[in-house]
């Protein structure tokens, strides 16, 4: 049986501009002890389906299961069983970290020195400000506290939306080094985020956008699944480069990747480079770099949401 279980038909939310589908036919599952990612912009639907499988959302159809407890029926038992922490800051401003540590532990009927072997190698870098309003931490401090207390009772699985939003680049490392201390204990980790270089370090992932999910398997096996050669193209000036290539009936797709355009053909030859250069040196478009590129998770998150 799998750790969590989830088909969700639909979610309706309704906005100014009127009533949008947040999720859309999702179905997933998640073994024991698998780091799985869910991969997507703001506004794919990752914190809706989070608060399904958290039991503070109802779908308006379908149904979910985490650690084999329904989540309508048996919504008391998950909650005990589950750690959660959300992509905002949530915890008491106005407590130490170490009184938001004891509130939840109590919370929970449990203390921080009876679970202290969990948490220990997260604790050991906040001890030294456990008298420090949590509100006066920094971004990386705040995560470590709340990724503290949202294992503070020993959950089985552990649901974590977007951790690593608005965090240093050293602080998002030495987070997914802890994640993957807690898989080695056997604890199931759904994780989103929608930072594309992120989704590698995942067991598995699901690529999702405007509620639906994409495409669902390892890191790995996503990019190789990419179609057809890539190329990278840079010039002076992007935008004449794009209109330039979307000139061209053998191109597939075309799309701004950084200071490059990355584009694909319908047919891949081995005349494809060649009929490249002189349809752009024909066109007096200034050409800088051109080079055949391997692809990687985002390209293809790019393809399948263009398709």
């Amino acid at each position: 049986m799998p750790e969590i279980a989830i088909h969700c038909d639909q979610i309706k939310k309704t906005y100014d501009k009127g009533e949008v589908i947040a999720v859309d036919n999702v179905s997933f599952d998640v073994k024991r002890g698998e780091l799985f990612g869910l991969i997507g912009p703001d506004g794919a639907g990752k914190t809706s389906i989070f608060r399904i499988l958290t039991t503070l959302l109802l779908a308006d159809s379908g149904d979910a299961s985490v650690d084999g407890f329904d989540v309508v029926k048996d919504y008391k038992a998950i909650r005990q069983r589950v750690g959660y922490m959300p992509g905002k800051f949530s915890l008491y401003q106005d407590l130490s970290v170490e009184e938001n540590l004891n509130f939840f532990a109590t919370i929970f009927n449990t203390s921080l020195k009876e679970n202290y072997d969990l948490i220990k190698d997260i604790y050991v870098q906040i001890e030294p400000f456990k008298k420090r309003r949590a509100g006066a931490l920094s971004g990386g401090m705040k995560q470590k506290l709340a990724l503290c207390c949202a294992l503070i009772h020993k959950p089985s699985v552990l649901f974590l939306d977007e951790p690593t939003t608005g965090v240093d680049a050293v602080s998002r490392k030495e987070f997914w080094e802890m994640l993957k201390k807690l898989k080695e204990q056997n604890i199931s980790i759904l994780v989103s985020t929608p930072y594309m270089d992120e989704a590698t370090l995942c067991d598995r992932i699901a690529l999702i956008q405007e509620g639906k999910i994409l495409s669902i398997d390892t890191p790995e096996n996503i990019v190789k699944s990419y179609p057809g050669k890539l190329f990278a193209i840079k010039g002076k000036s992007t935008y004449q480069l794009m209109q330039g290539l979307r000139q061209l009936e053998d191109v597939g797709l075309s799309y701004a990747f950084g200071e490059y355009i990355h584009l694909t053909f319908k047919k891949d030859s081995a005349d494809n480079e060649t009929d490249l250069r002189k349809h752009l040196q024909e066109t007096n478009i200034d050409v800088t770099e051109i080079k055949e590129i391997k692809p990687t998770i985002e390209d293809e998150f790019i393809r399948l949401s263009l398709l």
